[in-house]
């Protein structure tokens, strides 16, 4: 048995070209892992091991690997950064311990940080900010820190300062120990040396560590007390100080570097060590219902003598088979072990255990709580399944996913592929929850739905790279919505007689505008037994599958109450079918009284430009129906944030890098439903009508 307090659980995350995966890289490399670093820029990154990623420069799947620094075992996630996969963010999220958020120098605080930053939030993971890329022309330390404070509302606890920046960027000051670290210009981690801090940065120095020292001793009153006195904390003191407020997410100790230069690393990886917290030191994680998904108030303590517990959080199929990636909360889990899937209720025995070293693999017979490790070869395991003890039956909190808001059709090339896509794309939904397949009833075809574009784009490449099938691809879809816009009172009633017992039902029944978000709510204040009460789920359960397909055009209604306050029944002919039916037809018959109205994804969109463009920009956004909410301008250009419908940003990539020389960049992420003009709902309506036609 390994000892949990030397156990970091820790991702890497950030936004898109922000240096997490070359972060990641000059981890592995100083901790001995890997002899020789990959670069991303030449598609050799360890961690990159898709040929989509490798070409695209970019990560989209996280991954796992495990290394030593101090005596201290890390278990390292990388994870993307593009929008179109925060999914794996967040489910990385779920399970790890403690993060590293890392920063680009010039270009700060950028959207999708924003939006991990938030998932973080929300995990109450407590982490390190690394800001990188101090070598790149326009990079700025203390913008980045403002950015943090300003931007995330977070506070930063600058440990580190840079010495030099830009081309002259040489080392780090170390503002706790009070000295410098330089590195020389030969590029290998390990040749730098402790020196004096260089005399004109000896005064920002104490400034800043006095800053550190008054922030770290909130934590402890006593101490602070002590301080305020003039009594100074000894070294551990404040070390124990920063540690708790890490924890509680009270600050976030702040580094600077680049990785790629292989400066700066090492102040950050002591602080993994030193500052973030093991596995036993986090909240634990919460048991649930598994009916109802409530909180039980039990929890799965992070210790091996207690039972089994753990969570599947990833499956990832490659080239041996399916891999079912899993965090263990509690209990040990051994080679040959039958373990109970909470969600299926199905017993499943553990064959082969893996450790992961990105898509290399050590086999292992043992692991314990605390540990982050690949089963192979499960059968019916899905993301956020619990496997626990099939004595001791439990369901950890489950993932929530974002919905799909963009779809495509699609299908293959020629007859033989069919079955082929069938078995591909299966494997591909367990493997990504964000993405989503139905076939349209009418047409036959598939549908595939994700995040946006580039996900999409995406499935189809590994589709026809690593399956080989061949697809026909159609236009982008969006998936509107439909709501109402007012209240109506009615009544329906279904009656049918055909020898023998008949069918009867009456319903009186309300239909109003719900609040935003809140999807299909049913009530019913029947008094008197006018509707018996075992009718009720039979009319709640007719109103809400009619919800699935709306009236003017088809696509799920949304944001609807339907309150049920009389009818009438008969002894005989009255059933739960009957009223299913009775209801049914009522939807028919009231939602085109109610206003109906078409409702569409607006997406936030967050846009980069130089300055010389954006009147160009801003008016090109203005055209595609956008709301500009807000320009802040940077060093190097300004961002542009707005609400845009996202029927009208299809392309918009190739269309911003026209306007602005190849310069512009953008990210997006869903934000809400807003009503479509009655223009463009008009169009959506024929078309939709027309599509049905050819059918």
């Amino acid at each position: 048995m390994t000892d949990l307090n030397k156990y970091r659980n820790i991702g890497i995350f950030a936004h898109v070209d922000a240096g997490k995966t070359t972060s990641t890289e000059r981890i592995l490399k100083l901790t001995g892992k890997i002899h020789r670093t990959g670069e991303v820029h030449d598609g050799a990154a360890t961690t990159d091991f898709m040929e989509q990623e490798a070409e695209r420069g970019i990560t989209i799947q996280s991954a796992a690997t495990t290394c030593f620094w101090n005596d201290h075992r890390l278990n390292i996630i990388d994870t993307p950064g593009h929008v179109d996969f925060t999914v794996e963010v967040y489910r990385s999220l779920k399970v790890l311990d403690g993060g590293v958020g890392v920063f680009c120098g010039s270009g700060g605080v950028e959207p999708q940080s924003e939006t991990n930053w938030r998932y973080a939030d929300e995990s109450r993971v407590s982490r390190l900010i690394f800001v990188n890329k101090l070598d790149r022309m326009g990079a700025d330390f203390y913008r980045v820190v403002d950015q943090v404070k300003n931007v995330l509302g977070a506070t930063p606890l600058v440990m580190t300062l840079p010495i030099g920046i830009e081309d002259d960027f040489k080392g780090v000051v170390d503002v706790l120990e009070q000295k410098a670290w330089i590195w020389d210009e030969s590029g290998q981690p390990e040749n730098y040396e402790i020196v004096d801090i260089p005399e004109d940065m000896v005064e920002k120095a104490a400034e800043y560590r006095e800053m550190l020292i008054e922030t770290a001793v909130e934590q402890d009153d006593d101490l602070m007390m002590a301080y305020m006195e003039g009594e100074e904390p000894t070294m551990e003191q404040i070390k124990a100080c920063i540690r708790k407020g890490t924890r509680e997410l009270a600050f976030f100790p702040t580094f600077c570097g680049s990785a790629f230069k292989n400066k700066g690393m090492q102040p950050m990886l002591n602080a993994v060590v030193d500052y973030l917290p093991s596995p036993t030191e986090v909240d634990a994680q919460p048991l649930t219902d598994k009916e109802t998904g409530e909180p039980t108030g039990e929890v799965a303590t992070v210790d091996p003598k207690e039972p089994l517990r753990a969570l599947a959080f990833k499956i990832m199929d490659d080239r041996f088979g399916a891999l079912t990636f899993i965090r263990i909360y509690s209990g040990v889990l051994n080679k040959g072990d039958t373990v109970l899937n909470s969600a299926t209720g199905k017993t499943e025995r553990i064959g082969r255990m893996v450790e992961m070293h990105a898509d290399e693999r050590n086999e292992i017979s043992t692991a314990q709580a605390g540990d982050i490790i690949a089963v192979v070869g499960m059968k019916n395991v899905q993301t956020g399944h619990t496997l626990c003890d099939p004595k001791h039956e439990c369901t950890l909190e489950p993932m929530i996913f974002p919905e799909p808001v963009i779809s495509i059709a699609v299908a293959p090339k020629d007859k033989g592929g069919s079955e082929k896509m069938g078995i591909a794309i299966g494997k591909m939904v367990a493997e990504d929850p964000s993405f989503q397949v139905e076939t349209d009833e009418d047409s036959g075809e598939t549908i595939l739905k994700g995040m946006g574009e580039l996900h999409l784009d995406i499935k189809v490449d590994i589709l026809k790279r690593t399956y080989g099938v061949d697809l026909i691809v159609g236009k982008p879809q969006v998936a509107y919505r439909e709501t109402i816009t007012q209240a109506v009172e009615d009544s329906y009633t279904h009656k049918k007689q055909s020898g023998g017992s008949g069918q009867y039902g009456k319903i009186d029944y309300r239909i109003k505008p719900g609040e935003p978000n809140s999807g299909f709510t049913f009530s019913s204040s029947v008094v008197g037994g006018n509707v018996p009460k075992e009718f009720w789920p039979a009319i709640e359960k007719g109103f809400a599958g009619m919800m699935e397909q709306g009236v003017l055009a088809g696509f799920p209604t949304l944001d609807v109450e339907v309150e049920l306050f009389d009818g009438a029944f008969h002894a005989v002919d009255s059933s739960a079918i009957a009223f299913e039916i009775a209801s049914k037809g009522a939807f028919r018959q009231s939602m085109p009284k109610a206003g109906p109205q078409l409702l569409e994804p607006v997406m936030k969109v967050d846009v980069f430009t130089p300055e010389d463009h954006v009147g160009d920009v801003i008016g090109d956004l203005n055209r595609r129906r956008g709301m500009i909410k807000d320009q802040q301008a940077g060093t190097t250009g300004v961002r542009i944030k707005g609400d845009v419908p996202l029927s009208e940003m299809f392309g918009y990539i190739g269309h911003l890098r026209t306007m602005t020389s190849g310069r512009g960049q953008f990210s997006m992420e869903f934000s809400h439903y807003a009503a479509c003009p009655t223009n463009v709902a008009e169009e959506v309506i024929a078309k939709q009508k027309e599509l049905k036609n050819q059918k």
